[in-house]
């Protein structure tokens, strides 16, 4: 349609990964890639493998205290009272038999967590705001893309898991109905096994589409950090100041910098000379070892070091070589190579020499 404008033209896409200072931005807000299926299936390959390793022991506690609770119920009258305190006990024993197995637990999902995101504190995830109770941005959340592989990822982890299942348990009915003639240790340790063996492949089912969970939430964190090239160039702005401000510091250092080298030219041995377009002043004292630059330039500071040189009587020199390799070699306060040593020091013996030194 003629005359219609697109704007999506008009917008920057974020094409740029984002920078170390956005990551750490957002990492001190307290958002990071994790991926909580992952920490869950290790704490369930621990707990399983923690149980299989244990289980004659568990099996034998688990069936002591069905047998005393049994017992107990027996002995007394079954009221209302009476149920709750049998239950309650049986509740409370359990709860010690299986604490070391929560705490183990609670400590691989805590190191699961950690190797994934590190250490990190942050009060930001719980701070109230008044954004969260838009129902707008509510609905867009809802519907967002995000959203939408949430709800894909849990059906799928639903039906992959159940298929699996399914396929262990599907043989095994006709053991299960076994358990009625056998005693309770034997059927605990029937049923362990079975529940072990699904376990183990409802787990590897878990640790797989876990993995593949956790690289779809970095690469979907990374994907929602990126920049435009503006916002880039925004936040180098901040961070190191306007471009204009730079250089005009820049510029400011420099006649400093100049200021000071041409106060420390009075105090130079000799000035060796290109002749024209370099001049680089150099000090030489007995007590300093070899001789060292003082002052250096090309061009108009070059003519401005002559001309100081000129004003205090300092002896200047053409030597286009050694002029040359001294401005290229040598920055402003070191000493001379020891390759120039011979040719500087044929230039001061020539200096000492018209001065009656020598």
């Amino acid at each position: 349609m003629e005359g219609k404008i697109d704007l999506q033209l008009f917008a920057e896409e974020k094409t740029e990964e984002a920078t170390p200072h956005r990551l750490q931005e957002v990492r001190r807000k307290g958002q990071v890639a994790r991926s909580n299926d992952l920490s869950a299936a290790l704490v369930l390959l621990v707990s399983i493998i923690c149980l299989y390793w244990r289980r004659e022991a568990f099996y034998l506690e688990m069936a002591g205290l069905m047998s005393s609770a049994f017992q107990e119920g027996w002995k007394q009258e079954l009221d209302g009272a009476t149920l709750i305190a049998i239950f309650s006990h049986f509740a409370f024993k359990v709860g010690l038999l299986l604490a070391p197995l929560l705490l183990l637990a609670a400590v691989v999902g805590l190191v699961a967590n950690f190797a994934q995101t590190g250490f990190i504190f942050s009060l930001e995830p719980i701070r109230p705001r008044l954004e969260n109770l838009d129902p707008v941005k509510g609905l867009q959340r809802f519907f967002s893309r995000r959203a939408l592989m949430e709800l894909v990822k849990s059906l799928g982890k639903v039906v992959v898991v159940s298929l699996v299942v399914w396929t262990l348990v599907k043989g095994q009915f006709n053991r299960l109905l076994m358990t009625v003639d056998m005693s309770l240790p034997a059927a605990l340790e029937l049923v362990g096994q079975l529940l072990y063996r699904v376990g183990l492949g409802a787990l590897a089912v878990f640790l797989s589409l876990a993995a593949a969970d956790y690289i779809f939430q970095r690469r979907e964190f990374q994907r929602n950090l990126r920049m435009t090239r503006q916002e880039v160039k925004e936040e180098m702005k901040q961070m190191e100041g306007d471009p204009l401000v730079r250089s005009r510091l820049r510029e400011k250092q420099r006649r400093l910098a100049r200021h000071r080298m041409m106060h420390a030219v009075p105090e130079a041995t000799v000035v060796i000379t290109n002749p024209i377009h370099l001049a680089v002043a150099l000090r030489y004292r007995e007590t300093e070892g070899a001789p060292r630059v003082v002052a250096k330039g090309a061009g108009s500071i070059a003519e401005r070091i002559k001309a100081v040189a000129r004003r205090h009587n300092i002896p200047i020199v053409a030597n286009p070589p050694v002029a040359r390799a001294l401005y290229r070699q040598v920055e402003l306060g070191q000493e001379i190579p020891v390759a120039l040593y011979q040719a500087v020091a044929e230039i001061l013996a020539q200096i000492y020499r018209l001065r009656g030194r020598i």
